[in-house]
């Protein structure tokens, strides 16, 4: 999940800003990532237990 959590970081919007807000709170790099990856842990288990497939969240236009 780490490294998944990592590439995410690269090409994700969504990951790019959890982990820069984490970064901006004062986490180190690797405490950053390593809360995408919990982030995304907890996506899945929602995707499970509701038994829904993934929908990225909509972006609010102005």
């Amino acid at each position: 999940m780490f490294q998944a959590a990592f590439v995410a970081t690269r090409h994700d919007p969504d990951a790019q800003a959890h982990y820069q807000q984490k970064r901006a709170q004062g986490k180190r790099h690797n405490q950053a990532v390593i809360c995408v990856a919990r982030k995304r842990c907890n996506i899945i288990l929602a995707m499970l237990k509701t038994q829904t497939p993934y929908q990225p969240p909509r972006t609010q236009t102005t």
